[in-house]
């Protein structure tokens, strides 16, 4: 295992790492449940979800079945002028479980190709109509949409992680990040700032591209349903597309099961990805209502301008289908508010911690930001020796686990949040 490990160090690229001075990794040898089981026996609670993905947890007997009865059929075919029974059936499944009126579906390989394919759409749908003005986006700091060109160009143009490529990203127009906390009316800054933005930006406007209510990568903020209702009106008054970027948030991880029902509106296009197949395949999905479908295929062009190689991939939309069908078996309403109320009551109690910021909880999200930056590699050895997988970033320690949690487990992963804390060499 050395050997391979040391090809690894020298040779593969990590999400966000430096090949030069790497973070450490540490080698999985199998999964189950919620715990991740390393080559030298140690078991971790998995407090990620795999990037919030694995609702389920890991080797789900359900989603293990559906993926190889599959396989013995097909595991991948070509969806130009071709098509299947579980492309077909995922999409009726989601026509049926997204909010009003998104009835079209576009089947994509990952949450950046969805925005990717969202931001397009609405493009083609104002060129379409002859309208050429209508260019740019428009969206709130602070977010943070995927690592393809077009999702970095309206990820957070100075903090996020893009900033260095604002040179050679299109320009789009940024409003204040939402300041009303979850739970309260929104408060006159918020509504003047999107007042003033849409009335002087409107004639350049697409589409106004949001995560609803929680705010993922950006910071793990978690902001009032009355700026998301807000953003709808304001929309609807300017002829401007809306875009709910649910990828982390859809499949009930705020509590709802997408979290623009929070604010009870629907958006012109919905981008979804991560839990769609339970983590288990990649794959994501675009919906859009009738009219946007209907006058991009009437336009000049004919058709929308995209398919990937992979897209409905047979074997990603048959494990999505049994993981929604899995997902709605159960009480997953109350199986949520559970994890909710465990997170509240045993990581509020770090609110007067001298080196915590905020703690924030919504669903089955819990975020604790801290004052300073995080020392990864020493707060994750630490997290490993015990007996948690927890993956900090910047100033943020935030968990987001499986729903099949225990609650023992769950406040192990808080416990340990707690004695993290306690060390100065986790913090830079």
């Amino acid at each position: 295992m050395q050997e391979l490990l040391d090809f690894d160090k020298k040779h593969i690229w990590h999400p966000y790492t430096s090949l030069t001075n790497p973070l450490p990794v540490y080698p999985v040898k199998s999964a189950k449940g919620v715990h991740i089981i390393l080559e030298d026996g140690i078991r971790l609670i998995d407090g990620m979800g795999s990037w919030w993905c694995k609702i389920h947890g890991y080797n789900h007997p359900k989603l293990n079945e559906a993926i190889l009865e599959q396989i013995q059929q097909v595991s991948h075919v070509m969806f130009g002028g071709l098509t299947h029974e579980p492309a077909i059936k995922i999409s009726q499944k989601l026509v049926e479980l997204t909010p009003k009126g998104l009835d079209k579906v576009f089947l994509c390989d990952s949450g950046s190709v969805s925005v990717e394919v969202a931001m397009k759409m609405a493009f083609q749908y104002w060129f379409s109509l002859g309208n050429t003005q209508k260019s740019k986006m428009m969206t709130i700091r602070k977010g943070y949409h995927g690592d393809t060109f077009r999702a970095m160009s309206v990820c957070d143009p100075v903090g996020g992680m893009h900033h260095f490529f604002q040179s050679v990203l299109p320009k789009h127009i940024f409003v204040d990040e939402p300041s009303t906390p979850f739970g309260e009316k929104l408060n006159e800054s918020d509504n003047q700032n999107l007042e003033t933005a849409f009335a002087e930006h409107h004639q350049e406007i697409a589409a106004f591209i949001l995560e609803p209510i929680v705010q993922g990568a950006g910071g793990m903020r978690m902001y009032s349903a009355d700026f998301l209702k807000k953003v709808r009106t304001l929309c609807d008054k300017y002829d401007v597309l809306l875009i709910a970027d649910e990828i982390a948030t859809g499949f009930g991880r705020t509590g709802e099961f997408f979290a623009c029902n929070h604010a009870q509106i629907a958006p012109d296009i919905l981008c979804l990805g991560k839990a769609l197949t339970g983590g288990m395949m990649t794959m994501a999905a675009t919906l859009c209502t009738t009219k946007i479908a209907e006058t991009i295929s009437n336009g000049p062009v004919g058709v929308f301008a995209h398919g990937p190689t992979f897209m409905a991939n047979p074997l990603s939309s048959r494990v999505a289908l049994a993981s929604i069908d899995l997902l709605l078996s159960q009480d997953w309403k109350s199986i949520i508010l559970n994890i909710e109320n465990i997170l509240k009551e045993n990581l509020q109690t770090l609110s007067n911690h001298k080196l915590v910021k905020e703690v924030r909880v919504l669903g089955a999200i819990g975020v604790v930001e801290c004052y300073k930056k995080i020392n990864v590699a020493a707060i994750q050895k630490f997290f490993v020796q015990s007996g948690v997988w927890i993956r900090p970033f910047r100033n943020l320690i935030y968990i987001m686990p499986p729903y099949i949690i225990q609650e023992a487990e769950l406040l192990h992963l808080c416990k340990t949040i707690k004695e993290g804390l306690k060390r100065k060499e986790h913090f830079n």
